[in-house]
């Protein structure tokens, strides 16, 4: 089975002020055409598909065409979660629209985790992989505040409410994987900033909660993720150099500071297990470019014309 894990598009979002509609239909073309020449099965989009809650139309339009195409391209399945950017009533809203299209949408949590597992399948229905699709995690789905709670408390209750979430999702995967009776893996997917995450000034990535103190350590992930695909951070990176957990980062850059970083979307091939994580690079479909340098400013003395009473 292979897998395409990207993130962090932000349709919609402009560079100084220019709309960047044909560079983000470019990509989405290329991306439909990558998932058809390398034959995806699955493809999982780790949040953030709108820069806004409220995308124009167009941003919408590509959006939904691209889908159509990915359907047509012989993707089995696509899972999408909602990231910090995203609305998710939005996102939700055609929800079972697109999944008669096998296409899987979580935008925000609910009280049942059977919402967040989803079970892909072969065509004979025999069970392949189990994903446990975590969406961004907001401080109200995961922290009670309690009176006199210090920024640091705070902080400290969000990891452990994140922690705790994603810990309840696997094992209720696993619970599900033992009742199908087949050994199948587990990916996750989620909307996160992992501690140690590296960033470029500029990129345009928020802190999610209150800042460094809300960074999640990489061993809250249970070792029973097969992959872990996660996104929020711009930059294609694994952590704690493990290879089997990566940010696939933006596919386009966020700000001139990321013109000369490589942008990727990440290949994995499963079977029983990971047989294969390869990252490819991303086409650049429009060149930013930064001049720096003094300039030299000559004015000349203009006499105007004088007219007569």
């Amino acid at each position: 089975m292979k897998i395409l894990h990207t993130s962090d598009w932000h349709l919609g979002r402009t560079l100084c002020g220019r709309k960047r509609t044909e560079e983000y239909g470019r990509f989405l073309t290329w991306l439909a055409d990558t998932i058809a020449q390398e034959g995806i099965d699955l493809l999982c989009v780790a949040g953030d598909v709108f820069d806004t809650t409220t995308p124009s139309n167009r941003s919408q339009n590509l959006y939904y065409n691209f889908l159509q195409q990915v359907v047509g391209a012989g993707c089995r399945e696509v899972i999408i979660i909602a990231g910090n950017h995203d609305s998710p009533t939005l996102l939700e809203a055609p929800g079972k629209i697109l999944k008669s299209l096998h296409v899987h949408v979580v935008g925000r949590i609910g009280p049942r985790l059977e919402k967040e597992i989803i079970t892909i399948r072969k065509a004979d229905s025999t069970p392949e992989l189990i994903v446990c699709a975590v969406p961004y995690l907001r401080d109200r789905d995961i922290r009670t505040a309690s009176a006199g709670e210090s920024i640091e408390d705070k902080g400290r209750n969000l990891v452990r409410g994140v922690a705790h979430h994603y810990q309840q999702v696997v094992k209720a995967a696993e619970r599900q994987r033992a009742a199908l009776g087949v050994s199948v893996p587990i990916l996750a997917m989620g909307h996160l900033f992992a501690a140690g995450g590296k960033t470029v000034e500029g990129d345009g990535v928020r802190d999610l909660y209150v800042g460094t103190l809300a960074h999640i350590p990489a061993h809250i992930f249970p070792d029973s993720i097969e992959y872990l695909a996660l996104g929020h951070l711009h930059s294609a990176q694994t952590i704690d150099n493990n290879a089997t957990r990566w940010y696939s980062g933006s596919p386009l850059p966020m700000s001139f500071a990321e013109a000369s970083k490589e942008k990727k979307i990440i290949i994995i091939t499963i079977a029983d297990t990971i047989e294969d994580v390869r990252p490819v690079a991303v086409p650049c479909f429009q060149r930013l470019v930064s001049m720096r340098g003094n300039l030299t400013v000559s004015y000349t003395h203009l006499t105007l014309p004088t007219t007569s009473p």
